[in-house]
């Protein structure tokens, strides 16, 4: 995505979207195969575990991911699949390589369909949950991209399923302060740094192993494109975040000798529903839209879950194709974390092609992450 022509014509000095680009490793899980090989390589034949992660299958509508961990990486360290040795020097070989990878390979396609020299890039914002070391992996991709080492550079390290939007607002703010930049932001995500045997005592390791997938995503933004040079897909108009209160222990995760443990809790979707609608439409307001006019916009929404995405729409009234790229996405790569909403909006703008044009000028790109952060972005379409 970066050959659209454009449309509408972007306002001077905000910072637009201007190319796409995902990559995935290479191993490729059908939903359906998952819950015996998980339990296969992981050497567990408890039957009421495996029955519940097959029921998690069903409901988190997911039906295919891209995943690093493969047998192969399981036969070289066996002790991955063993409950309380300590790993995490292995996961974070596997990790950081894994992911730098993937991240050189996004940007690539981002910047070609960009069309540009990668010379004429002057920032990166790179995001990750899935590495830790230093220098950080922002060092490792601009050297594996050949940028400049007068490059500026920014990290977004552990922002969970909120990254990819943090990372958009900064780059947005960067793209509108430093005229004529360009900068490149990089998402990339690999469930290995959490990759554990089922147990009974942590049930809800399941919904991870039943939901998640790896990959990454890369994005061109700047301001006022170059015309005939650059099309610009998406303007940034405002980008704004909120926390809510007393929520930071529902989205958790803790660095071990085993790796990342991550806890979800229940009251996750609830809180989002309960606070979801203020957000937007102060965002909105920005447009001069109110609550009245939810259906009037395109929908962004990281697809956390089948549970977020179906109370947003309930809480909001949104018409049900207006989350058709999110459910989009939630099916063909899982909750990929901080890359998804690359993926999202790239089937937004093949549902954007759909509508009328002017039908869906104005919208929301949303996340929520640890927190819990609550990230939104108010967006021109500029391609229909």
């Amino acid at each position: 995505m970066g050959s659209e022509k454009t449309s509408r014509n972007a306002n001077p000095g905000k910072a637009t979207i201007l190319a796409l680009g995902k990559a995935f490793p290479h191993q490729l899980v059908m939903q359906e195969f998952l819950v015996d090989g998980y339990f296969k390589n992981t050497n567990c034949d408890d039957p009421e575990l495996k029955l519940k992660l097959t029921r998690l299958c069903k409901t988190t509508t997911v039906k295919t991911r891209y995943v690093v961990m493969s047998e192969e990486i399981l036969k070289k360290y066996p002790e991955l699949a063993v409950e309380g040795l300590p790993t995490v020097k292995q996961r974070l070989d596997i990790c950081n390589s894994a992911v730098t990878e993937m991240a050189i390979d996004a940007s690539q396609s981002c910047i070609k369909k960009w069309g540009r020299p990668v010379s004429d890039i002057t920032h990166l914002v790179y995001v990750s949950s899935s590495e830790v070391r230093l220098p950080g992996g922002d060092l490792y991709l601009a050297k594996g991209l050949g940028l400049l080492p007068e490059t500026n550079r920014t990290m977004l390290y552990f922002a969970g399923c909120s990254g990819g939007v943090a990372g958009l607002r900064v780059a947005k703010d960067i793209a509108e302060n430093n005229p004529g930049s360009r900068v490149l932001l990089a998402t990339s995500e690999t469930t290995i740094i959490g990759f554990r045997p089922p147990s009974t005592q942590r049930p809800y390791d399941l919904v991870g192993v039943a939901l998640f997938g790896d990959g990454a995503g890369a994005m061109i933004i700047g301001s006022t494109p170059v015309p005939n040079l650059e099309w610009p897909l998406f303007e940034l108009h405002t980008a704004i975040q909120h926390f809510v209160p007393d929520t930071e222990k529902i989205i958790e995760g803790r660095l071990t000798e085993e790796g990342i443990s991550f806890k979800l809790e229940r009251e996750l979707p609830q809180i989002i529903e309960d606070n979801i609608e203020g957000f937007c439409v102060k965002l909105m307001g920005f447009a001069n839209y109110t609550e009245k006019d939810y259906n009037k916009m395109f929908w962004a929404v990281h697809p956390g879950g089948p549970a977020i995405l179906n109370r947003l729409e309930k809480k909001l009234e949104l018409f049900p194709q207006k989350l058709n790229a999110s459910r989009r996405a939630l099916a063909d790569y899982g909750n990929a974390s901080s890359n998804t909403i690359i993926y999202v909006l790239e089937y937004m703008l093949e549902e954007a092609k759909r509508e009328e044009l002017g039908e869906n000028e104005w919208g929301l790109i949303l996340a929520f992450g640890p927190g819990i952060t609550l990230e939104g972005i108010l967006t021109r379409n500029l391609t229909v």
